[in-house]
């Protein structure tokens, strides 16, 4: 599969990206370097490979879920432009 310019062009509109006209051949180069890396693996032979859930086959050490403020609210208050009763202030904007 190959991509051409108008397809980059609507890639990098869906993404938000802004490409330049000079840089589109490039960019379209880059583009088919990774579809044909992608086919790449496509042509691996995975039948005998079984699924995974976790890369690491180990199991994932939990800890006790527990609520703290941090303790450092101080530090925290120390960023914010306005403060009020040890909480964050902003200016009202509803009626």
């Amino acid at each position: 599969m190959a991509i051409d310019n108008q397809t980059v062009k609507r890639v990098a509109s869906l993404a938000h990206l802004k490409i330049e006209d000079d840089k589109l051949d490039a960019t379209k180069e880059e583009f088919n370097k990774i579809l044909n890396w992608v086919e790449q693996l496509n042509e691996v032979d995975t039948s005998n490979v079984e699924p995974m859930f976790c890369v690491n086959g180990g199991e994932v050490p939990e800890r006790e879920d527990e609520v703290t403020d941090g303790n450092i609210k101080e530090a925290v208050l120390k960023n914010a432009p306005m403060q009020e009763f040890g909480y964050f202030a902003v200016p009202k904007v509803v009626e």
